[in-house]
């Protein structure tokens, strides 16, 4: 996305950007204190790159008062949803004294701070006293806050906003992105190695390019039975051997997000097919107008069409191995790696067995809507449609899967991963707003039966695995969520390199030779104060409160903060942090 690769890349922009705004207006609640303001706002200026248009507020009440679009609001009718009517008329019910002390501590606490540099960035022109006066005010003359009073509050008659910043801001704020934000300390410690098992690495490393001279073309294969043509780049070294590899990429991201990658694999003697799904690539998600129903940005039935594309990869590249020519015997199609980003980790664990619960998928998605969730778990929503109960669509050919930064969340179920024995290794970051790590990676981690490895970010995002230079057209547009990439997350993909090539040959006879590099000697050799690497088998029972059924107070707290329904459990959960 950004997301996926842009992975949930240009993701609905301007209907985030309308609920955005009035998610970050309502959050600066937070940041008031008693002072005065002169004049109430009329306008709100919204800015995306060099464009700007204005709104007018009483346009912007109208609508929320009546359900009426006024005519200088037709350009956003499609996205002046129900559900953005009942946010701009929900009431917060605030006692300015309460909140005067609550104020206080969160504005000493790194989350206050973080906060409020987030509501800075999405309000460029406005200042935290600027805020503050508009929640004292709002708190004292209306009867409960929301955000069409914060706007009458607000003291200039102008307010500018940054669409992007905004849709970052109102992305992160949902309650998966921060219970993982909580979890970052926590997993940081627990899953860092025992100074006693430490031991010396072999002097070669995987992350290092290979010996073998690698050729790249691309092929085009054409199912016609579905009606799908689906590009595949191969990468053949000089001497292949081994499993063949797959690489799937996540929504809105195409087949040369990994390109770097596939090329470092078949340099040492695998054959390499990076595939394009065509229903959730780039190519498709640039045709996608704004929409309410995630159906109409993904179709469901692409949840089925994703694993069925490199089912019939694997089946068109069995005759080029058997047939005369130059790709005779440099495939081994009997014996596949699949390696999924993103959607792709879907794509991936569901090739080795993972049963897709849609029974599941339609109770976490009843009545859900996208303002306040992670992008991941409103987009799995369009999954809900299929008229199936279960689904499997197991390949017995996938002999091992790579998942990173996998987008899961209720697509199995809580069973449907105890179906996956082959062995796994999944990479998690703990700054993933799209996919966040505790319902996406260790969740589901947990799940799987066979052998397993997890590579966990302390600070990675959602492309920080990626190559920057590999995004193409991704690239021309900024993400809307916080990214690392680049130099800083270089360990990281010196790390995830290696291991996926030690994973790999775990199916050769080489297997014990680069065994060293899936243990966490190998994962804390790269690991810096910056970007602290863990590599690990299992979880440590300290993480079952947050990785098993039960759900704890916290946990709890949180949901109800982000909802906006209780204000003393906003100010317990931020003192907390604190």
């Amino acid at each position: 996305m950004k997301f996926e690769g842009r992975s949930l890349g240009r993701f609905r922009t301007w209907q985030l950007t309308v609920q955005g705004l009035v998610c970050g207006i309502t959050l600066a609640w937070g940041w008031g204190r008693m002072t005065s303001a002169a004049s109430a706002a009329e306008r709100i200026t919204l800015r995306l790159g060099p464009f700007e248009q204005q709104v007018a507020v009483s346009d912007l009440e109208q609508f929320a008062k009546t359900g009426e679009v006024p005519r200088s609001l037709r350009f956003y009718a499609p996205i002046l949803s129900t559900q953005v009517r009942e946010f701009l008329n929900r009431q917060l019910q605030v006692d300015p004294n309460v909140a005067d002390k609550v104020v206080a501590q969160v504005l000493r606490s790194p989350t206050g701070k973080t906060v409020i540099d987030s509501v800075s960035a999405a309000l460029p022109n406005t200042t935290v006293d600027q805020l503050q006066a508009t929640v004292s005010l709002a708190a004292r003359q209306f009867n409960g806050l929301s955000a069409i009073n914060l706007l009458r509050a607000y003291p200039e008659e102008n307010i500018t906003v940054d669409a992007s910043a905004v849709v970052s801001l109102a992305l992160q704020f949902n309650p998966t992105y921060w219970q993982s934000q909580a979890l970052s300390p926590l997993l940081e410690r627990e899953l860092a190695p025992v100074t006693s098992s430490a031991q010396v690495l072999p002097k070669f490393d995987p992350a290092r390019r290979g010996m073998q001279v690698v050729q790249q073309q691309t092929l085009f294969l054409t199912d016609y039975q579905r009606f799908r043509t689906i590009p595949v780049d191969l990468y053949t070294s000089t001497n292949p051997q081994g499993p063949l590899v797959v690489i799937s990429h996540g929504f809105g991201s195409d087949r040369k997000f990994f390109a770097s990658t596939a090329e470092h694999i078949a340099s040492y003697g695998f054959t390499v097919a990076a595939l394009e799904h065509p229903g959730s690539s780039i190519k498709r998600l640039g045709s996608v107008a704004a929409a309410n129903d995630p159906n109409e940005i993904i179709p469901a039935q692409e949840f089925i069409n994703r694993p069925q594309d490199i089912t019939f990869v694997l089946n068109r590249l069995t005759r080029y191995n058997q047939q005369p020519g130059a790709l005779r015997g440099k495939l081994n199609t009997q014996q596949v790696t699949v390696i999924g980003h993103s959607l792709g980790g879907y794509t991936a664990l569901a090739l080795a067995g993972g049963e897709v619960d849609l029974d599941a998928v339609r109770q976490s998605c009843r009545g859900i809507s996208a303002l306040g969730q992670a992008p991941a778990d409103w987009l799995q929503c369009a999954a809900a449609d299929l008229p199936e109960r279960r689904l499997n669509l197991r390949d017995r050919r996938v002999a091992q899967v790579v998942a990173l930064n996998p987008l899961v969340g209720n697509l199995f179920g809580k069973t449907g991963l105890m179906q996956v024995t082959t062995p796994v290794l999944m990479l998690a970051g703990t700054e993933d707003a799209v996919t966040p790590i505790l319902n996406h990676q260790l969740r589901p981690f947990n799940q799987l039966q066979g052998q397993k490895y997890l590579i966990t970010a302390i600070g990675g995002t959602h492309l920080s695995i990626g190559d920057l230079g590999n995004l193409g057209r991704a690239a021309s547009v900024r993400t809307l969520v916080k990214e690392r990439w680049g130099d800083e997350t270089l360990p990281l993909r010196r790390l995830a390199s290696g291991a996926m090539v030690a994973f790999i040959k775990q199916l050769t006879p080489e297997a014990q030779v680069y065994a060293p590099f899936l243990t966490p000697a190998y994962a804390q050799s790269l690991s810096t104060a910056q970007l602290p690497l863990r590599l690990n088998t299992k979880l440590p029972s300290t993480l079952d409160p947050w990785v098993g059924a039960k759900k704890n107070r916290l946990l709890m707290a949180v949901r109800r903060v982000l909802r906006g329904e209780n204000i003393v459990a906003t100010g317990w959960w931020l003192l907390a942090r604190s």
